[in-house]
Parts: C-alpha cells; sequence; structure tokens
C-alpha cells in the first residue's frame, strides 16, 4: 500500500470504506445388546490405554514426579556445633551453613543415590526424632530455564527485519520479550476503516469490548470488502501492534498477548461526533488508540478536531484509565512531497495525543515524511520503493510485506508502549510522554535540522527525539517515578504591527506564573495561538525559541504549493472562502511537543 492510501487518502473531508456440517447420530441399540456393547467398548478401552497410553504415559508422570537428590537442608536451633554432631550421628557431610545467621545447613549423605524418584525414608526418621532438628527438607532437583526468548517461529518473522536484529540498531524488541513481557494484560484499539476480526493471525486476541462501529453503528468492526481492498488499512495497522506469535502463519506482532480491537469510523461520512465517539469508547478498558489518519496531507489544509473531539480528547487524558489517562498515538503524516507540515495538523500538535515520525531502514528520512515540532519519536518504516516496507497482517486472512507511511510507523510505537504498560501499569499519559523523549535516541537516524536543546538532547522537526528503544523504554518505564500534577500557565502577548516585516522578532519575559498556585517547575508543553493577518501564508514561517535558545519552527515556507481559496481553513475546519477581510486569516495552534524536558 502507498503511503498516501493509509493516511492521506482517507474519507469524506479527507476522503472518506458459512457454517459446518453435522454427523447425524446412530439409532440406540436395543436394550438386550446394550450390557455386551459396553463390555466390548471397556475391553477395547483397556487394550488401547495398554498399547498406546502404558509407556508415555509412565514418561510423563516421570516428568512431573519429584527428582530426590543425596541433600537436605537442616535447621538446628545451636548453630555449627549442633550440625557437627549431628552429622557425624548419620554419616552425613556438614556441607556448611546456607545463612550467615548459623541455623541453616547443608548435609549431604554419601550412601544415598543421587537421584530417585522416592524419598529416604530412613533418614526422615531419623531426623524427625532428633529434638534438636527443627525442620529438615531433602532437596529435590527444579527444572529452570534462562529467560532468554527463543526466536518467533512465524515463518514471516524473518522479514521483520525491524525488530530480528536485521538492522543495527532495530527497535529491540527481542530484548523485551526475553524478559517476558509481551503485552499481556494491555488493551489496544486501532481507529481505522475496521478490522478482519476472524485473521488467522489476529482471532485470539481480538476484543470485542475494544471493538465498534460508527459507521454502520453496530458492535461488528468487519471491514467493508471492494475489489480494490481499499478497507484494508486498520487490519494492516492491527496485525504490527498484535499478531500472534509461534503459530507458524504470518508474523509476529511488538505485543503479540496484547488484546486487539479495531474501530471502523473511516469508511464513511465522517463528522466531529463519530471522531468524538471513536476516542471515547470504552475508556476505562481501553488503554491505548492507535490512529494513522487525519486532515488531507496535501500542503494546503490547516485543520484540526472540532469541539467535541477536543473533549474527547480532554476527557481520556483526565479520566480514562482510571484516572491515569489514555494514550492516543498518532501517525505524524504522510505530505512531503507536497511539502505539508504536521504542525499545520491539529490531532498530531495536540499534547494530548503521542505523535510518531518515520525512518527508512538505511536512516534516512523518507520522501512522505513531514517535519514539524510536535513530533516526539520516530519507528521505522518504508522508503523508496526498493526499500524493505513492513510485514503485516491483510486482508482476506492474508500477509503482506507492503505495509508504509507514517500509518506503519504508530502502531509500531503503540505495541512497543504496550509492553511499556505491561512492565509498569501506573504509567501517566504524561509519564509515558517524559518516557519516550528519553527512550528515543538519534541512533543513525540521518537528518540536517539535528540540534542540541538547552538540556543537551538531540532533537530534530523530522524525527523528533529520535528512534524508540523499546527495551530503554521498558527498563526506565519499571522505575519511574510518576509525575507531579499538571500545571499551566497562559501568557498574553499583544503585538500589532504594520505592515507585518519580512523578518519580525516578537519577544516576552515569561515568568511561568511564578508567584502563583500554577507556578511552572520544569517544562512539559508548549502551546502558542497565534493570529495573524496575511496575504499569502505558503510565505510565512513561524519560529519559538526558548531562554536557553532550543528553536522550534511552528509553520514552514510552503511555497512550493500553490494556494486555493478552497483550501483556506480557519483551524477549525472552516471553509472561509467566502468574501471577507483581505488577506488569508488563520488561527495557528502549535503544540511544542518537544518540551517534555526544559529547554
Amino acid at each position: 500500500m502507498a503511503p498516501g492510501a493509509g493516511r492521506a487518502l482517507v474519507p469524506t473531508r479527507r476522503f472518506g470504506r458459512g457454517r459446518g456440517l453435522r454427523r447425524p447420530r446412530p439409532a440406540p441399540a436395543p436394550a438386550a445388546m446394550r450390557p455386551a456393547l459396553t463390555a466390548l467398548w471397556l475391553r477395547l478401552a483397556v487394550a488401547v490405554a495398554l498399547a498406546f497410553g502404558g509407556p508415555l504415559a509412565t514418561r510423563r508422570a516421570s516428568a512431573r514426579a519429584p527428582i530426590y537428590v543425596s541433600s537436605w537442608a537442616v535447621r538446628v536451633s545451636q548453630g555449627y556445633q549442633e550440625a557437627e554432631r549431628l552429622a557425624r550421628k548419620f554419616g552425613f557431610l556438614n556441607l556448611g551453613q546456607i545463612f550467615p545467621d548459623g541455623q541453616y545447613f547443608h548435609l549431604r549423605h554419601r550412601g544415598v543415590v543421587q537421584q530417585s524418584l522416592t524419598p529416604h525414608w530412613g533418614h526422615r526418621l531419623r531426623l524427625k526424632k532428633d529434638p534438636k532438628v527443627q525442620w529438615f527438607e531433602q532437596q529435590t532437583l527444579r527444572r529452570r530455564v534462562k529467560r532468554s526468548l527463543a526466536v518467533p517461529t512465524d515463518p514471516w518473522f524473518s522479514k521483520q527485519w525491524y525488530m530480528n536484529k536485521e538492522v543495527k540498531p532495530d527497535l529491540n524488541i527481542l530484548q523485551v520479550w526475553s524478559q517476558g513481557l509481551t503485552g499481556q494484560g494491555v488493551v489496544v484499539s486501532v481507529l481505522d476503516d475496521g478490522i478482519e476480526k476472524d485473521h488467522p493471525d489476529l482471532w485470539a486476541n481480538y476484543d470485542p469490548l475494544a471493538s465498534y462501529d460508527f459507521n454502520d453503528y453496530d458492535p461488528d468492526p468487519q471491514p467493508r470488502y471492494t475489489p480494490s481492498d481499499e478497507n484494508r488499512h486498520g487490519t494492516r495497522c492491527a496485525g504490527e501492534v498484535a499478531a500472534i506469535a509461534n503459530n507458524g502463519f504470518c508474523g509476529a506482532g511488538v505485543a503479540f498477548n496484547a488484546r486487539i480491537g479495531g474501530v471502523r469510523m473511516l469508511d464513511g461520512t465522517i463528522t466531529d461526533v463519530i471522531e468524538a465517539q471513536s476516542l471515547s469508547l470504552q475508556p476505562q478498558h481501553i488503554h491505548i488508540y492507535s490512529a494513522s489518519w487525519g486532515p488531507e496531507d496535501d500542503g494546503r489544509t490547516v485543520d484540526g478536531p472540532g469541539i467535541l473531539t477536543r473533549e474527547a480528547f480532554r476527557r481520556g487524558v483526565t479520566k480514562g484509565r482510571g484516572g491515569l489517562g489514555t494514550l492516543f498515538i498518532w501517525a505524524s503524516g504522510n505530505g512531503g512531497l507536497h511539502y505539508d507540515n504536521c504542525n499545520c495538523d491539529g490531532y498530531t500538535n495536540s499534547i494530548h495525543t503521542l505523535s510518531v515520525g518515520s525512518t527508512t531502514q538505511q536512516g534516512r528520512v523518507p520522501w512522505y515524511s513531514e517535519a514539524c515540532a510536535s513530533t516526539l519519536t520516530t519507528t521505522y518504516s518504508s522508503g523508496v520503493a526498493t526499500d524493505p516496507q513492513i510485514v503485516t497482517t491483510d486482508l482476506h486472512h492474508q500477509c503482506t510485506n507492503k505495509h508504509t507511511g507514517t500509518s506503519a510507523s504508530a502502531p509500531l510505537a503503540a505495541g512497543i508502549i504496550a509492553l511499556a504498560l505491561e512492565a509498569n501499569p501506573f504509567l501517566t499519559w504524561r509519564d509515558m510522554q517524559h518516557l519516550v523523549v528519553r527512550a528515543s535516541r538519534p541512533a543513525q537516524l540521518q537528518a540536517e535540522d539535528w540540534r542540541t536543546n538547552g538540556v543537551g538532547r538531540q532533537v530534530s522537526h523530522h524525527y523528533g527525539y529520535g528512534l524508540l528503544d523499546a527495551g530503554l523504554l521498558v527498563d526506565m518505564a519499571r522505575t519511574w517515578v510518576p509525575t507531579r500534577p499538571q500545571k499551566k500557565c497562559t501568557v498574553n502577548v499583544l503585538h500589532n504591527p504594520t505592515p507585518i516585516l519580512p523578518l519580525m522578532h516578537v519577544g516576552n519575559n515569561v515568568s511561568a506564573c511564578a508567584g502563583s498556585h500554577n507556578y511552572i517547575r520544569s517544562l512539559e508543553h508548549v502551546q502558542v495561538q497565534l493570529s495573524l493577518s496575511y496575504s499569502r501564508r505558503g510565505d510565512l514561517e513561524i519560529s519559538l525559541t526558548s531562554p536557553m535558545g532550543t528553536r522550534s519552527t511552528l509553520v514552514a515556507i510552503r511555497d512550493a504549493v500553490p494556494l486555493h481559496a478552497a483550501a483556506l481553513w480557519d483551524g477549525g475546519g472552516h471553509d472561509i472562502a467566502a468574501p471577507g477581510p483581505p488577506g488569508d486569516q488563520q488561527r495557528v495552534c502549535a503544540a511544542g511537543h518537544r518540551g517534555a524536558v526544559p529547554g
């Protein structure tokens, strides 16, 4: 699937969709024949058990039975001398104390076989009768295995280069799996064009409580099948998160034991109501919502969530997951070919979403990538046609290795975050943003705009803080100290230049609300709401510079894209092509996501 098909080509205002046979029962036998038949059946059953079950059953029972060894753990109250007396009396060899307190000792008897299926009853009776022995136990063999997870046996796992260590560095998924973390207990819902819930690589993890069809308003999110398979997107994203591992089919999801749901909401008329309902589905049950869609990535549209959707975000982060906050994972956008900028997308630049960008296998900026200040982290995806792409589930119970774009990057991040939630279920939505910032590394990612911010972190408008490292994220999640309650400080700046100059600087001494109850101790997010009037917004570049010198581009020049009147938006999705004041009136809201640390 081409990148544009996943995220840019979305519906409406974004272009927007057997039973088996039963064998009849035989007629019952006459009453006089029943005893004879019963006796025959019993004899046959015994014969089968002896022929096929005897030796095998014995071996299985032996594997489960304890195997006793020639050593004992003994507790005596009077220390080493008492243990020595006991050993000499009963013929044991005293191997020394087990703990430094001198009460528990390790004894071995040379006259006892090294391994036995039965305990030594004679020594048991002798130790039991001795008044100085407080406790004893003949030791048994314990089977223990190293928790290094075997590589999944799925036939396409060898093609999943982004997590099988074929590329260096990969997303470091194997390290997390080796710790026994696979997404168990975490629920992820993919908001898209549906999910093939009976797919052989999804059905066992499918969660109906995390699913709904808001296009037809019924509980079944099964996609609508068409000749062009245009509604394959949600199924592909779901497989990246939670495709079943070790089932001999396709590949493995990042969190292959997580529960996966699907919301069908992009295959029909899209409204603010439908978006809000989708983002509010079962907020106490669903932990992570993964969304790989947004306004058109055409380089002209400035659009974002409506009133109800913004309220859904607010309620999600304040009330979801029992007050810890819902996690909204968002693809940054595929409009790079059109010089689109994800700062103009009100979903990715919301402080409530965690925006994810893409890089190729070679660590290059993909041709479809959008650069913006709101991107926090990056995972792998496709590049040019000859580059490897993402392996996942596909419609009609199939697999594909052609999933592409930032549509493929966001679900990978959602799966990694599910692993971190399994390690620490008490992380808040803000905790997770802090952790993602710290677990993202520049690695080998190539870009011209890497800069070191005021606190020494490298950051790029293409990649955010870099490639997400699952092992590092999980390790930090285990010991993370929760963040303090969020506070907000608002500063108003009024500037009336006439006219707007080619280079204009608007400065303000921000005190962070010092002396008030909402004093900001450390900076996580910066939101700039800018209202201006200008003849051609494609000529505007707007940047924000912190006191420590970190410069974030909020709107970049998009001179290569012609501006058409029908494409003018005021930021809330309202067409303003009708006659009005001269110039392009717009409201720009850019979230300085790259906050999360001061700088």
